[in-house]
């Protein structure tokens, strides 16, 4: 039988928020209750209350909802015993509020260890609770040293003055007297915008504690007061602001809610910033960009091995020039991407050749998979941190020399076999699900289905583009030569490339599909010149290579598009993935299908 920690739940019982050396130990208990806890009707995110015992003692704590997959997956469930090594302490509603953040299952059991008793009231109770010296006659539990006594009356005074310090996880509409204590990580420029009811101007900042991030805005003339006082990189105590619904349109952080700063609420610098974590990261290598799915927002750091002049273009919403830079990173992957930068970062970026930490950028699939840098996103130049000190020795020694690959056209095949990155075979949706589908305008949705190519129009399978790989616009032909406008060379030839219009099929019905170059290359197992070729010297020949491309199956994921054309509205379907089908792994996946969760068959 697994040697539960014997004295954890006491010690965290009597512990201070600020007591780090002993959230941050590794404590070996069993999970007695996981137990849902639904905090509000509309709330998107579950939360559960665990039960965790030393085989003492038992205490309640509540479950980080990074970790709320393990419950999900029923890798921990009611005797489980599990290694906790990274915990938090608040206080909520003068009640301690433990949070665990990390875990490790060890073992599955049926039985209870020991027979463990609830602890008294913690120290630190409101008045008219026992106090602590109450609680520890109560117990058995030995007085606390000075230094301890001393953080637990500070945290006492903390919550009577400024309200109950809460997790930023734990904030919520429905809450009031709060206190956060949270780092920013990222505060905005001042913006102006102009509505209806007229002009005005509004800035926002990121927070962060050891359990999440949240967003917080300020409007008119509370952003004018409240903007020099809050700085990238400090903490500070925040309460008296409103919890409102998240609008994810500009706002891409895990967290349901955001805050409104207003003109009663408190901010106050916090000077000892401890168990308030710098910026946490999760980096994406660049070569896994594939993986994520477009309009998403991922971690990288990389090296800047390329800066290209600042340029402009006009923004279509707004008819305004906005400036841009480009640069090119690259990583330990082999991969190089081009990260977008706007406006002020634009204007303002000077290092090239340095390692940088990117936090929440965005995803884009424009001729193959690039970044962009938008006003929720952060970045930090040689960043202190072990993977930059380990990007940079690889850089200078190798990396300079290494041929970096760029990604492909989302647009085309990707991916190796179905069921790669971007095709979901559990959401497969029929043609006639596809073509029900309403969009407003500008508003892309992704789909996953498969269907049989029935037709391609043959006269229209290519385009003559030119030459330059960083080009591929559609040249005209001068006169027996080919002129780019945009590269304003003349090629003798140009290259041919794939833009197909495809008839698919499947049980419900039919709709054209389009696709671009790597998805022609996937489907004809050629480039669009050899077909280009094939068709000048013999049409059976092509006539034939078309033919036998038909009635393939293939498996799809596509965009769903609306499109204006002479004044009406359609939905298009484009493809961004097309994959071949591996009928192992379709004939496994239905195995899967008809067996129960016992491992026996359903029929």
């Amino acid at each position: 039988m697994i040697q539960l920690t014997a004295g954890s739940c006491l010690g965290l019982h009597n512990a201070a928020p600020g007591d780090g050396s002993l959230f941050d130990a590794t404590h070996t208990l069993q999970l007695l209750s996981v137990r849902l806890v639904n905090s509000n009707a509309t709330s998107t995110v579950d939360r559960y209350r665990i039960i965790v015992s030393d085989g003492e003692h038992f205490i309640q704590a509540m479950l980080a909802t990074q970790l709320n997959h393990l419950v999900k997956d029923e890798q921990i469930k009611k005797n489980t015993i599990v290694n906790i090594t990274k915990m938090t302490c608040n206080f909520v509603q003068d009640k301690r509020l433990l949070i665990i953040l990390s875990l490790d299952v060890v073992e599955h059991t049926d039985i209870k260890i020991g027979n463990p008793v609830t602890l008294g009231p913690e120290p630190g109770a409101a008045a008219g609770t026992p106090t602590a010296s109450t609680s520890a006659q109560q117990t058995p539990a030995p007085a606390p040293p000075p230094v301890q006594q001393q953080q637990q009356q500070a945290s006492t005074a903390l919550s009577a003055n400024r309200g109950s310090i809460y997790p930023i996880e734990g904030l919520s509409p429905y809450q009031n007297n709060w206190t956060i204590k949270a780092r920013v990580i990222q505060k905005s420029d001042m913006k102006s915008f102009s509505t209806q009811k007229g002009e005005g101007n509004l800035f926002n900042v990121t927070l962060m504690d050891e359990t999440g991030e949240i967003r917080a805005t300020a409007f008119n003339t509370v952003a004018t007061d409240l903007y020099d006082r809050l700085h990238e990189g400090k903490v500070y105590f925040i309460s008296r602001a409103r919890v409102n619904i998240a609008k994810k349109q500009f706002s891409h952080l895990n967290n349901e809610y955001e805050l409104g700063l207003e003109k009663n609420t408190e901010i106050e610098e916090c000077l000892d910033a401890t168990n308030v974590p710098s910026v946490k990261y999760d980096f994406v290598p660049l070569g896994d960009l594939e993986k994520q799915a477009k309009d998403s927002t991922c971690d990288v750091i990389a090296v800047v091995k390329d800066v290209a002049d600042i340029s402009t273009i006009t923004s279509k919403a707004t008819s305004r020039e906005i400036t841009k830079r480009e640069l090119t990173l690259v990583d330990t992957s082999g991969f190089s991407v081009r990260m977008t930068l706007w406006g002020k970062q634009a204007e303002q970026f000077n290092s090239s050749q340095a390692v940088i930490a990117f936090k929440s950028v965005k995803v884009g699939d424009y001729g193959g998979r690039s970044l962009s840098f938008f006003s929720s996103s952060t970045m930090a130049v040689n960043p202190d941190i072990p993977a930059a000190h380990s990007l940079r020795g690889w850089y200078d020694e190798s990396g300079k020399n290494v041929a970096y690959q760029a990604h492909q056209s989302t647009g085309g095949a990707g991916g190796a076999g179905a069921g790669g990155p971007g095709f979901v075979r559990s959401e497969i949706r029929s043609l006639s699900e596809v073509k029900e589908i309403k969009l407003l305008d500008d508003q892309n949705q992704y789909f996953s289905t498969r269907a049989t190519i029935v037709f391609m129009k043959p006269d229209s399978l290519w385009y003559a583009a030119c030459q330059n790989p960083d080009c591929n616009k559609k040249v005209t032909d001068d006169s027996g030569s080919w002129r780019c406008d945009k590269c304003n060379k003349t090629w003798p030839k140009p290259k041919y490339r794939y833009i197909m219009a495809m008839a698919c099929s499947d049980w419900s019905d039919q709709a054209w599909l389009q696709g671009f170059n790597e998805v022609g290359e996937l489907v004809f197992g050629m480039e669009a010149d050899q077909l280009h070729d094939i068709k000048e010297r013999d049409d059976l020949e092509f006539n034939a290579v078309v033919q036998a491309a038909t009635c393939e199956t293939f498996n799809f994921l596509c965009r769903a598009r609306t499109d204006t054309y002479n004044g009406q509205s359609r939905v298009r379907f484009g493809i961004s993935r097309i994959q071949p089908l591996n009928y192992k792994e379709e004939a496994m996946a239905l195995r899967d299908q008809l067996l129960s969760p016992w491992g026996q068959t359903a029929i």
